[in-house]
């Protein structure tokens, strides 16, 4: 019964347009007061401990190092990074979209601060180049979705502290399947903007490529910092992105010197109030996933799936369908605080590696920030562009299409997102 309360509950505190994190917080309150009569207060409690661990406390830190980065002109010298090594290609454009994603996701950690960033930064002058303004929305929210792969990723903090599994390996983990997606997004582009006759811009030159690359060195040396220092003992990954914050306060204020003093309050505010929101959606959703345990729902989710198949394939492909479903309706990092208890039990009773599920995972969800009908992407760049989400949704399909074959292939072939912990962990 308290299961059924705070399942129609959520969905109709949602219907109001309330958001995630008061939609999962809520129904877990009226749950528990209405079934149990347990005072309110247990929700604060649960909420607050769950978020009371020196892993997560690598969000703020690293939620900051991105504002400051993205404050301190970064966004501008990566996307002129990007369109020196591809510009010169056919959609020049759309290919500088996917590869500045892939730089920015580098640095921010966050598919929305990714789209909303390289939105702000390229869709109007995709506009005045020639292209359609719903391809260059479809673009920009097709290439923010890396934003959770690539390391440093908040996302996979969450995971690698629920899962008990090592953050710097989820990180080094996410590399290759975040740069699958984003080359993959780039021959999309290509093969679009050969068939509509989007040009390149100017021609390729290695003096272009060796000038931007300088501009932006010091700001693509962050993920080399944070990964070398984990890998090589130096620091924890919640020591990591302290060490991130520091240095990008100091590349925007010393090294570029865009970002004024006078900016720092402003900055500051920014991402508390990003770390508050997501620190917010996992307390509540770690009081909605302590309800479904309680509930025995993972119980009887292993039972129903070992019913089906004891196929690992299978089983992947299933959960691969379930977390398309659920990342369009929620937030990743609330997603897998629900159901990281519940899927990765039944993931390791099949021999499934919790590496690598844990990069599956993320993967989808982040796919599911573009998967209509509401994935939070297309949001995102249909308030940039005041285009119709489902304007945009048609432009994205082909985009769609390519992710979901990568992860298919991701899927199929496990190495892909294993190998290269493993080499590094063997060296």
């Amino acid at each position: 019964m308290m299961l059924w309360i705070m399942l129609s509950s959520f969905f109709f505190i949602l219907a109001t347009g309330a958001s995630i994190g008061v939609g999962l917080g809520l129904s877990s309150a009226i749950a528990l007061y209405t079934s149990l009569n347990m005072p309110l207060v247990v929700v604060v409690q649960r909420m607050f401990t769950s978020v009371d661990s020196f892993s997560f406390m690598a969000v703020p830190f690293f939620m900051l190092a991105g504002a400051f980065m993205s404050a301190g002109g970064v966004t501008k010298r990566i996307v002129d990074f990007s369109m020196a090594l591809v510009g010169a290609l056919a959609g020049g454009l759309a290919l500088v979209v996917a590869v500045a994603g892939m730089f920015f996701a580098a640095l921010s950690g966050s598919s929305a601060a990714t789209t909303a960033a390289i939105g702000a930064a390229m869709i109007d002058e995709m506009e005045k180049r020639g292209y359609p303004r719903s391809f260059a929305a479809a673009v920009v929210a097709s290439g923010g979705t890396v934003g959770i792969v690539i390391p440093p990723s908040i996302t996979m903090v969450v995971y690698g502290s629920i899962a008990n599994t090592s953050i710097g390996d989820l990180f080094i983990a996410g590399f290759v399947p975040g740069l699958l997606m984003g080359l993959t997004m780039c021959v999309v582009s290509w093969v679009i903007s050969k068939k509509n006759g989007y040009k390149g811009e100017g021609a390729f030159s290695f003096m272009r490529v060796a000038r931007s690359f300088r501009e932006c060195f010091w700001a693509l040396m962050m993920p080399v910092i944070i990964l070398g220092g984990i890998y090589c003992g130096i620091f924890t990954p919640t020591e990591a992105a302290a060490v991130a914050a520091v240095y990008g306060a100091f590349i925007g204020i010393v090294v570029y010197k865009e970002l004024k003093l006078k900016d720092l309050p402003k900055t500051l505010l920014n991402a508390a109030y990003s770390t508050t929101m997501i620190m917010f959606v996992v307390g509540a959703a770690n009081v909605f996933g302590w309800i479904l345990t309680n509930a025995q729902v993972p119980h009887m989710l292993a039972q129903s799936f070992a019913a089906i198949t004891t196929n690992p394939i299978v089983f992947l492909m299933m959960v691969n369908v379930l977390l398309l479903v659920i990342g369009t309706l929620i937030n990743a990092s609330a997603a897998v605080v629900i159901l990281t208890p519940i899927l990765l039990p039944v993931a390791l009773s099949m021999g499934i590696d919790p590496l690598f599920f844990g990069v599956l995972m993320v993967v989808n969800l982040a796919i599911g920030c573009i998967t209509p009908p509401v994935g939070l992407d297309l949001f995102i760049v249909s308030s940039i562009t005041g285009i119709s989400v489902d304007k945009v949704t048609a432009k994205v399909m082909p985009y769609l299409i390519m992710l979901l074959v990568d992860l298919v292939i991701l899927t199929y072939f496990p190495a892909i997102i294993t190998f290269l912990p493993k080499l590094l962990n063997s060296a």
